[in-house]
């Protein structure tokens, strides 16, 4: 891996999740490949790997990643059915990051080396700080959708979004504790929010509550400690 597919996944990772409102994925979904949005979105992703990369010398580089992204939406919204949208969104996901390796390993395989620079190493502690905030948050929102728990997690007095920042910190927090060593701050993390959330599950006796909790807790930690390890191993190449 080297800077330039750290920028490509940098792009993607902002360009899918920070720079497209919901309103642009609802028209898609509805329009399908008649929806402006669709074409806004590419061009979006082309401008952000310009940006990133500035380098128009990998000018060919950057088409290709974007015709790639255009294709794969474009089947994405083709395909799915609102039965199967949880599938399309990951397998998209999937197929998107396949194409920034294959195509920049077609066209410069000499230039990937397996080492990272120290600008290379800040690069990729940035796109791994940034994936476990709004992407993160995105994919588990995706994931549960599996289940329809609204009415049990109805809370008048409950601060707006704030399970998900909790999420964002409490990830955030768990990729910092384990890059530097304190695996043991992280069963603390655990702990303390199992305490924190005690009083609402004993209050609730809703089973279906309880296990969302634990369901939403155990997949964002799970998320953050894949992510600190991949980052640990590839760093480990300096």
């Amino acid at each position: 891996m080297n800077l330039i597919i750290l920028k490509l996944i940098l792009a993607h990772i902002l360009g899918d999740f920070f720079l497209q409102p919901q309103k642009w994925v609802k028209d898609k979904e509805k329009k399908k490949l008649k929806s402006k949005w669709l074409y806004i979105h590419i061009a979006i992703h082309i401008a952000l790997i310009f940006l990133l990369v500035w380098d128009f010398s990998y000018w060919l580089l950057i088409l290709l990643i974007g015709a790639s992204h255009l294709i794969i939406d474009a089947l994405k919204l083709l395909l799915q059915k609102k039965k199967t949208k949880r599938f399309y969104f990951f397998a998209d996901q999937i197929f998107h990051v396949v194409a920034i390796f294959f195509i920049s390993a077609v066209m410069f395989y000499d230039d990937i080396a397996p080492s990272l620079s120290i600008s290379t190493s800040a690069l990729l502690l940035t796109v791994c700080l940034v994936f476990l905030t709004k992407p993160t948050s995105i994919i588990m929102k995706i994931i549960f959708t599996k289940w329809d728990i609204s009415k049990y997690t109805e809370d008048n007095e409950s601060l707006k979004d704030a399970g998900k920042y909790i999420g964002i910190l409490e990830r955030l927090l768990v990729f910092i504790f384990i890059i530097v060593g304190h695996w043991e701050a992280v069963g603390f993390l655990i702990t303390a929010k199992s305490v924190f959330r005690f009083g609402d599950l004993t209050s609730t006796k809703e089973r279906k509550l309880t296990e969302y909790i634990l369901i939403g807790t155990l997949i964002s930690f799970g998320i953050a400690i894949i992510v600190s390890l991949l980052f640990l191993n590839l760093k480990s190449y300096v």
